[in-house]
């Protein structure tokens, strides 16, 4: 018979809370899922789930009542001793993450010798001690706390959760972090346990070294455009260097979502509240926003002004098979279009409801087709299966113009051109 797993709590019900409590539901744990949004939560027990990631819906409602959902801590704290926080930490004004979720949740709990925070949100170095000096401070010196950062990539997060790369437990040699790692343990995945401090920093250099290398390659591409190199064989070539490695080197207009930008951002402010100004980071941040206006640039070159001309964006969210649009480039290309006095259509399959509520002007069609009828330009920003497949000599019968940006290097340049469109990529001759 196999051993029973322990029940578990799981603070937010975001796209880190929901992936962790259906791949904890799947390894035979029960999941109590706590949130303060109680339409979320009655959205969940009718078994809609409020955001987009594959296979999620079906896993949640493939572990029937092993998962609960409730906006009461109570019986989260009555049937756990681990308590997973993956609140929102979102980047305030001045870059630092708001932690302000992160206090709320250290706030309510009790005074407890048996319980157990497990921090999956992202959180600056220093919080994990600043939580224990709060828990000191409320009387609550028993309550443990562990770092336990994720890695979940946006449109592959439950896979990433069945198969991680490595994880990362920072404790203080206590209960609770052999129970953390004893959950973790039948994914067979390396094991980095460590200081709490160092766990926390571990997250934040991860991600502001990938988002590094897109911008190395996203300068290498513009290079390239110059001196009429191809990026796709230069990132080849030096991708074979294992000391350099393949992943990452996709060059584009840059990177969104809700880890990069906030992360990097996060930690060059750590560094500046530091006293040591992060140079690198700064670099990073700036070519980033620079590669997405560059878009702008190409579509000028070929429509010269584009005042009174149609622009069609395909792919609104961040990456595909995901509906996130935090940091998406579509929302600056809109921005910086309507600006220049072009008239923005634009069609996404999946995150079109949560682009509704963020962008103003824009006039959104039902199908690729429909989106660019008419339409003096296209500019691929998402690199969802279905715009790599389009009939280009139906899309030339249906466009005005006969111009395509593949902001993503995605599409069949041969296609492109063959049936007539003047193609630009990004990084290609």
């Amino acid at each position: 018979m196999a051993p029973t797993r322990e029940p578990v709590a799981v603070i937010g019900t975001g796209y880190v809370g929901l992936v962790t409590a259906a791949g904890f539901a799947e390894l035979g744990n029960e999941v109590w899922c706590v949130d303060i949004d109680e339409d979320k939560i009655a959205r969940l027990k009718r078994g809609e789930v409020p955001i987009y990631e594959p296979g999620l819906a079906e896993s949640i409602v493939a572990s029937g009542e092993r998962v609960h959902f409730t906006t009461d801590l109570a019986p989260a704290l009555e049937h756990a001793r681990l308590l997973f926080v993956a609140v929102g930490t979102p980047p305030t004004y001045s870059g630092d993450a708001d932690l302000s979720a992160v206090h709320a949740v250290v706030g309510a709990m009790p005074a407890s010798d048996r319980h157990a925070l497990v921090m999956k949100s992202t959180v600056p170095v220093g919080t994990g001690a600043a939580i224990r000096r709060a828990f000191a401070v409320q009387g609550k010196d028993g309550f443990s706390y562990v770092s336990c950062p994720e890695f979940l990539k946006e449109g592959s997060a439950l896979d990433d959760f069945r198969h991680p790369d490595r994880v990362v437990v920072g404790d203080m040699g206590d209960w609770a972090g052999d129970a953390v790692v004893e959950l973790y343990a039948p994914l067979g995945a390396p094991l980095v346990r460590t200081d709490i401090a160092s766990a926390e920093m571990i997250k934040l250099a991860a991600n502001a070294f990938l988002a590094t290398k897109i911008s190395f390659i996203n300068e290498i591409a513009n290079v390239c455009e110059l001196t009429g190199a191809d990026v796709l064989e230069v990132a080849a070539g030096i991708g074979l260097d294992q000391r350099i490695g393949r992943h990452f080197l996709r060059p584009g207009i840059g990177f969104g979502g809700s880890c990069f930008p906030k992360d990097v951002s996060a930690l060059k402010q750590l560094a500046g509240n530091s006293g040591y100004h992060f140079q690198l980071l700064t670099a990073v941040i700036e070519v980033n926003e620079l590669q997405k206006r560059r878009v702008i640039a190409k579509l000028q070159k070929h429509l010269g002004t584009l005042v009174g001309k149609t622009v069609t964006l395909l792919g609104l969210a961040f990456k595909a098979n995901t509906d996130d649009m935090r940091e998406a480039s579509s929302l600056v290309l809109a921005a910086r279009l309507q600006a220049d006095g072009a008239r923005v259509r634009a069609y996404d399959p999946i995150a079109e409801p949560v682009a509704r509520r963020l962008m103003t002007g824009v006039e959104f069609a039902d199908s690729a087709l429909d989106a660019i009828a008419g339409a003096d330009a296209v500019v691929v920003v998402t690199e969802w299966p279905e715009f790599a497949s389009l009939d280009w000599s139906e899309v030339a019968s249906r466009m005005a113009g006969r111009t395509v940006i593949d902001g993503r290097n995605f599409v069949d340049s041969g296609a492109v051109r063959a049936a007539g469109f003047a193609y630009e990529g990004i990084g290609r001759p």
